[in-house]
Formats: C-alpha cells, structure tokens, sequence
C-alpha cells in the first residue's frame, strides 16, 4: 500500500443497514436494489451488531426450505469484525486476513461510533501490488 493509508483512504461509504429486526427477505431485497453481496445488521440503536451476506440467506434459510420473510436478519448475526476509520489500512488487510473476512465494516469511533462504509476485495485490490494482492488471497481464502 502507498504511503500510510487509513481504513477511510479505501473504505466504500455511503453504507446502509439492515435493521436486526428487519426479515431475511427484506435483506435479501436491499441487497438485490443496492447490487451488494453483504450488508451491515444495525440494531435498535443504529450501531453494528452483524453482518450478513447473500450466502447466509441461501445457506442457512433458504436451503433449509425455511420461509426468509419469517427470520429476523440480526438471527444470523455472527462474529463480529471492523475497524476504526483512522487505524491504517495495513490492520484492515491483517484483520481481513486473520479471520478470513472478504468485507469489513469501517466504523469512526471519534465520532460516535458510527458506522461509515465498509472495506470489501475490491477496495483491498486497488489499493494494493500484485505480490501484497496474493498474499491477501491466500491469507483469506485459507483453510483453518
């Protein structure tokens, strides 16, 4: 990475949620009206409590023959990663890696603790050499 990049440097912003409460169905309608694979989970609050991706709907509700308009999105809230919008961007790449993440939320925490984009592949591989984009592949797409 160029110079001493922060997670805002390369983040996406303008970020919506899906509310905790909202069904997997309304999720799954965002994200087809947003062109998005994944899609932070807001709670009551409007502070991140999850993420949840076009894969957790199919995987866990729909392959199950379970109705996703009957399951609250916030159910599928798992491990929670993100990362302060001032830390350098070099700790989203190793957070990313280390838990093998393809999207990370981006959250300032000076400023209320608000979420304002989100890190994605993408992001990562503007940003980044061709040796650096290998590396990242690996450590992500890694088996544990």
């Amino acid at each position: 990475m160029a110079g001493k990049l922060t997670a805002r440097d390369i983040m996406t912003g303008g970020v919506r949620c899906v509310g905790a409460h909202e069904s997997l169905y309304d999720a799954a309608r965002m994200m087809r009206d947003l062109d998005v694979g994944c899609l932070p989970i807001c709670g009551d609050n409007n502070r991140l409590t999850g993420v949840i991706t076009d894969r957790d709907i199919v995987v866990t509700c729909c392959a199950d023959g379970i109705d996703p308009a009957t399951v609250q999105a916030g159910t599928l809230s798992g491990d929670l990663y993100w990362i302060d919008a001032d830390a350098e961007a070099t700790k989203a790449l190793e957070i990313m890696e280390n838990n093998h993440v393809k999207r990370l939320p981006v959250i300032d925490v000076k400023g209320g603790h608000q979420l304002v984009g989100m890190i994605t592949e993408a992001n990562v591989a503007k940003n980044l050499n061709d040796k650096q984009i290998a590396e990242f592949a690996t450590g992500v797409y890694a088996t544990a």
